[in-house]
């Protein structure tokens, strides 16, 4: 299974599920391959934000060699599932798609922990803040792993 995680600016929440979900694969010996993106690219190359990076160090997780990168049309190739963080980067990732194959591999992450309901997790630049959206995610994952 290949996920990719995609947000706004790909330095605060995508590095933080994309973390999240190569750790519990890891202690589940698991044989998924996980990355993540943006739909902007304004931080390409870029390190993740610090405070993503203090938050997923005081769970145990390493996120500091992650690199920002675009959300591109070949991710939809590329990946079996991509996972949105809010609608907005939902609607911008489906704008990329070809097919209706493409537009079904793109979820809204935190459907997994509320189904149907289609919310988003914050900014936590603005709102939730690191360990808030950490603990959001974490959740999510948990159940995305039960799921498959």
């Amino acid at each position: 299974m290949k996920v990719l995680m995609v947000c706004l600016g790909n330095i605060c929440r995508s590095p933080l599920a994309q973390g999240i979900l190569e750790d519990i694969v890891r202690k589940k010996e698991l044989d998924w391959e996980i990355d993540s993106a943006g739909t902007s690219g304004w931080h390409n190359g870029e390190q993740a934000d610090r405070r993503s990076i203090a938050v997923a160090k005081t769970h145990g997780i390493d996120i500091s060699k992650q690199r920002s990168r675009l959300f591109v049309k070949d991710d939809f190739s590329e990946f079996d599932l991509i996972l949105a963080m809010d609608s907005s980067n939902y609607y911008n990732i489906l704008k990329l798609a070809t097919s209706e194959e493409d537009k079904e591999k793109v979820k809204l992450i935190l459907n997994y922990s509320f189904p149907g309901e289609n919310r988003a997790v914050p900014d936590p630049y603005y709102e939730g803040g690191f360990e808030g959206v950490y603990l959001m995610l974490e959740n999510a994952m948990e159940k995305l792993i039960e799921m498959h």
